[in-house]
């Protein structure tokens, strides 16, 4: 079977730039996924996106499918013939269909019994058949959201389509989509290149785009010239280019030849808050900010240009002029703002709604410097510093800058207070309430910042529960899964002794009768739900992580919480584990079908056996030994110690009958039982480690 590169090439007007690589992931999977589907064997497949071009080369595919046997079954037999043993237009009819006649027919028995069967041969189709069909429906399935017509022709894409490669080897493959013509005509360069680019073979493509079109067709090529490139034009400039992962990627959908240029802005206005002037050039202009060694910004950016300029001074001047204005603006913005007290933008958030039912922005903040001095006190901060961050926490959301540079929200208040000459740690907080913004975010490094941090969070959680707008499904619009892994990871990662319950009924106790409190509940269970996410994300088996959310209390204090799972799964690797995991489970499984509660204490005359007062000296001993590492929190302790125990409960299952003929021996077993369980519950529900 002869074999071939296949390349397809879509030539577009100037494609959405964020969009581009998620259009060329989707086109290459779904043309590759129908190859496949067919049994059509190929190589290795390349993808290729540029700012004008969609293309895919599938290397060696080959040039038909495979024969393959096909089975048909046929109507019963009783059906397919009369009662003289002719065959009937049913039988008739299946052969025909078939291609063949009555007597070629083979007989089978099924579940339903006999019935006329055919076995085929079913030619494979040649390979340049197949693609078209299978191109139109892969561009048919790409995630465009909105399609769009251009002159006077019906077809929709997402962009104006101008030309269509299609090469199998050396030839056309000669079909029609989007009002185009398959053909092995390309084009290179808006600029440098703009003529016909004839493609003679379907794997030379990345080579003659570039060589003749001054085009970089291979999307990670393309990324990582552009990132070589500003890192050099960086240390040119004395710095060291600031390259966000998510900008790299437009500006690489934005170009086909890349050429970094370094430019410059005026040293005044580095006076401004560098987060606002690095937004004005990463957002709005797709420039490259310079850092110094320190991570501070210094007067210079980065262009991704795409034409290689005769006069690159010109090309630089000119951006140069373009930035100027963002930046003035931004200085604007930020001189106005500091000519105002936080107190004097915090004023505004009365006309501002949080949520319908909530109250305003203003509201929140009061609620936020309540409980926020609630929580400093807890962790040794200062409560009055707390409960003043916490008031101004959203004043800056009524300034100018943040105004126009929604990411300044919390930077912007950080500046604000110390031009103000407020404290530092205060300024902190208004910056740390925000953290952690996504996974893996730093978080709240000042015990103020920790204090407002979790108390709006905390807030916002009891508040959307209390109005019975809980999360569903994928809707999560108040962002409240991502809000309480932060709480989570607040109180674990600095070690806060909070009890987060407690905390919950605060904030519901602030929000008064704005809220129904029955559902702190809900809010709670949601808790809960965030630990098991959170510990399977960081690779725990999931009966370790239950055999801890079986204990409310436990689920109360985050910290504690985290170094109950951190015991267990150690305790899981131990041999003792199963054993007495199984022995918790036939403990638990006993003492629930109970009708009335084992007495609370053992009698020691009613210990018959050898074993039962064995266990019942280890049992008592254990509890004397472990009581100063439970207080201690020191779990993996406790559940080493009650690893000595799996001898003396084996030992006791197999010797002794729990369920005695006398109920006061009976009962007194029972009550070594319970207190056995409990000794095991004081860290975790053991017996849901059983495999």
């Amino acid at each position: 079977m002869a074999k071939r590169d296949l390349l397809i090439e879509l030539g577009t007007e100037e494609l959405p730039p964020k969009a581009l690589p998620d259009l060329s992931a989707a086109l290459t999977e779904e043309l590759v996924r129908q190859l496949d589907d067919a049994g059509l064997a190929h190589g290795a497949v390349e993808s290729f996106a540029a700012p004008r071009r969609l293309a895919v080369l599938v290397r060696d595919l080959a040039d038909k499918q495979a024969d393959r046997q096909v089975e048909r079954l046929g109507p019963a037999l009783q059906a397919a013939y009369d009662a003289d043993g002719k065959p009937t237009k049913a039988a008739e009819g299946f052969a025909a269909s078939v291609g063949l006649s009555v007597d070629q027919l083979d007989r089978r028995d099924t579940d339903k019994g006999e019935r006329l069967f055919a076995q085929l041969t079913e030619a494979g189709r040649p390979t340049v058949e197949l693609v078209p069909d299978f191109l139109a429906q892969a561009v048919n399935k790409l995630p465009i959201p909105k399609r769009m017509r251009w002159g006077r022709r019906k077809v929709q894409f997402v962009r104006p389509v101008h030309w269509l490669v299609a090469l199998y080897g050396s030839d056309v493959i000669d079909f029609e989509l989007l009002d185009q013509r398959a053909g092995r005509t390309s084009r290179g360069h808006r600029f440098h290149a703009p003529d016909a680019i004839e493609l003679s073979e379907a794997g030379d493509y990345a080579t003659r785009l570039e060589q003749d079109g001054k085009v970089i067709a291979d999307f990670p090529r393309r990324r990582e010239m552009i990132r070589q490139q500003a890192e050099q034009a960086g240390r040119d400039a004395g710095g060291r280019a600031h390259l966000d992962e998510d900008l790299l990627d437009e500006v690489t959908a934005l170009v086909e030849w890349p050429v970094a240029l370094a430019g410059r802005f005026d040293d005044d206005f580095l006076r401004v808050p560098q987060e606002a002037l690095i937004t004005a050039m990463e957002e709005h202009q797709k420039y490259f900010p310079v850092l110094d060694a320190n991570g501070k910004l210094t007067p210079h950016f980065i262009t991704i240009s795409n034409i290689e300029s005769r006069d690159p001074q010109k090309v630089i001047a000119g951006n140069e002029k373009v930035i100027r204005p963002r930046l003035a603006d931004a200085a604007f913005f930020y001189d106005n703002d500091c000519r105002k007290p936080l107190e004097q933008h915090a004023q505004g958030l009365a006309q501002v709604v949080f949520q319908q039912k909530l109250g305003t922005l203003a509201d929140k903040c009061d609620r936020i410097g309540w409980l926020a001095g609630e929580i400093a006190d807890r962790i040794g901060g200062d409560a009055n510093l707390a409960r003043r961050a916490g008031a101004l926490s959203k004043a800056d959301l009524n300034s100018e800058m943040v105004y126009e540079f929604d990411t300044m929200q919390g930077v912007m208040g950080y500046y604000l207070a110390r031009n103000e000459g407020l404290p530092e740690e205060l300024a902190q907080a208004l910056h740390e309430q925000y953290l952690p913004r996504f996974a893996g975010d730093g978080l709240p490094r000042t015990k103020t910042g920790q204090a407002v941090s979790l108390a709006d969070k905390i807030d916002t959680l009891v508040g959307i529960f209390g109005i019975g707008q809980k999360p569903s499904g994928t809707k999560d619009p108040y962002a409240l899964r991502r809000a309480t892994l932060g709480i989570l990871r607040i109180i674990i990662d600095n070690q806060l002794p909070l009890d987060l319950r407690d905390l919950l009924d605060q904030a519901a106790v602030a929000l008064g009768q704005r809220i129904d409190a029955d559902l702190v509940d809900e809010a709670f269970d949601f808790v809960k739900g965030r630990y098991r996410a959170m510990y399977q994300e960081q690779g725990f088996a999931t009966p370790v992580i239950l055999s801890v959310l079986a204990l409310d209390e436990a689920c109360r204090r985050p910290l504690d919480f985290d170094r109950r799972v951190r015991a267990v799964a150690a305790f899981q690797n131990r041999d003792e584990a199963q054993a007495l995991a199984a022995a918790n489970k036939r403990v638990s499984n006993i003492l629930a079908k109970l009708d009335k509660a084992p007495p609370e204490e053992i009698d020691g005359a009613l210990l018959e056996e050898e074993a039962e007062q064995t266990l019942t000296d280890m049992v008592v001993d254990a509890y004397a030994r472990s009581e100063p590492l439970l207080e201690e929190g020191n779990y993996e302790a406790v559940l080493a110690l009650l690893a000595e125990l799996r001898e003396p409960v084996d030992a006791f299952f197999d010797q002794v009958m729990v369920m005695a003929e006398d109920p006061a021996v009976r009962d007194n077993r029972l009550a070594l039982l319970t207190f056995l369980r409990d000794l095991f519950l004081d860290v975790a529900d053991i017996s849901l480690l059983q495999e």
